[in-house]
């Protein structure tokens, strides 16, 4: 058995690789809004609009590598997965390194959408490897590892990057000095940590190119995979239920250092404490890819969507410092086993020589979801501008309140998924549902 939980050197490459791109994701998710909110309060944007640009930025992208991703995915499946990875691979870490030197906030955005595009499509490629990487299995376990290292291994360049910015005056460098250089090592870091990766991996699993063109033919595969799905209601619905669980996940994660900058929480404080998510999501990712070994995988993506709506709940009434923390420690306790639980169970009910053509669907369903969420909440954000309203006690601005609409999207695809999983074990036993 010890043997047999052993890691492969192909493994920890592929695990390498969360590693490297969670440092890009990680300063998404603190230091890049916040030095977009400098720009643009420099520049006299109001500050009104601040997290409503920046959501409609994040919505960009999103919509990009969903039109894009699964045309990518069903071309990846003709044996092109490496390439392609690698071309989206360049396009991210090229895009992080260049956005410390753009001269205002317009073009910040708009090399920001090109970076996270880069990074979101290599994600296509990288999660469809996992079925290659490993057997049915050991799927969750090597999916959880490398969700727990990503977290606490994308530490390691934010600390330095941290230190670079908070104590810029202490190195003789200005804050956009100091930014550019974060950024530079946060590329270093991605493109060092997939080498391995590069170097190691062979596409095992693929279809048959034929004659004709490969994009034509990549197009009528696609086609193709959507009407399987549709013929396959347990992978169906489980994609759809995925759109509406996920757009929480990733809308929190995106959002959650400019919802408290909006609600004027002191940004040091912010930045400490999604490190501190960081932390915790190490043990607890790992913590989760054990539960899988005793434990229904079902089971535990439903615990996780049940968290994720209280977590929410908790934080429409978000109002201060302390709160800010506790959310950043709740979420760190679930993030990291809902994303990598969610992509090793399509990885087990899907063919793997078609991994990319099914993870290219999930990733327009997911980065669709990512879209709404975002959307919805810059647009709520934007509409209730200067609304208050007191509950229980509890003076909440139009932030929290746009924040809510996330519980409903948790709430079906809570639904939805309980009848995907039912489906989906009924084919395994051989019963009806």
């Amino acid at each position: 058995m010890k043997q047999n939980m052993k890691l492969t050197a192909l493994e920890r490459s592929w695990i390498l690789y969360d590693i490297g791109n969670s440092a890009f994701i990680l300063m998404v998710s603190t230091l890049i809004p916040l030095y977009f909110n400098s720009l643009a309060s420099s520049a006299g944007l109001d500050e009104d609009l601040y997290l409503s640009y920046w959501g409609y930025a994040g919505s960009i992208a999103t919509i990009l590598v969903a039109i894009i991703g699964p045309v990518c995915g069903a071309l990846s499946d003709r044996n092109l997965k490496k390439p392609l990875f690698s071309l989206c691979l360049a396009l991210g870490v090229i895009g992080c390194a260049l956005l410390g030197f753009c001269p205002g906030w317009l073009a910040f955005l708009g090399v920001f959408v090109a970076a996270r595009v880069g990074y979101s499509s290599s994600l296509v490629f990288y999660d469809s490897m996992l079925p290659e990487i490993a057997d049915e299995k050991r799927m969750d376990r090597v999916s959880s590892i490398g969700y727990a290292f990503g977290y606490i291994g994308s530490v390691i360049p934010f600390i330095v990057c941290l230190v670079l910015v908070l104590a810029h005056d202490t190195f003789g460098l200005s804050q956009s000095s100091a930014m550019s250089a974060a950024f530079l090592i946060t590329a270093l870091w991605w493109i060092g940590c997939t080498v391995p990766l590069l170097r190691r991996y062979r596409q095992t699993a693929f279809v048959s190119a034929g004659d004709r063109s490969p994009i034509g033919d990549a197009f009528r595969q696609l086609g193709r995979t959507i009407r399987d799905a549709r013929k396959e209601p347990h992978i169906f619905l489980y994609l759809v239920a995925f759109f509406f669980f996920i757009d929480g996940v990733y809308t929190i994660i995106d959002m959650a250092t400019a919802y408290g900058a909006a609600l004027g929480l002191d940004t040091t404080g912010l930045l400490l404490a999604l490190l501190v998510t960081q932390f915790v999501a190490f043990p607890f990712s790992i913590l989760f890819g054990r539960l899988s070994a005793r434990y229904d995988t079902g089971l535990l993506i439903k615990v996780c969507i049940c968290a994720y709506t209280g977590i929410t709940l908790f934080a429409v009434f978000l109002v201060s410092q302390w709160q800010f923390w506790v959310l950043a420690i709740l979420v760190g306790m679930f993030q990291g086993g809902i994303q990598a639980l969610s992509r090793s169970y399509l990885g087990k009910i899907i063919p793997p020589e078609r991994s990319g053509e099914y993870y290219g669907l999930m990733d327009i369903f997911g980065k669709g979801a990512s879209f709404v969420g975002m959307t919805l909440v810059s647009v709520l954000s934007q509409a209730g501008a200067g609304i208050t309203l007191n509950v229980f006690g509890i003076t909440l601005q139009n932030e929290n309140l746009a924040v809510s609409a996330l519980i409903v999207l948790f709430a079906i695809g809570f639904a939805t998924f309980c009848k995907a999983d039912a489906l989906n074990r009924a084919r395994q036993s051989g019963t009806n549902v």
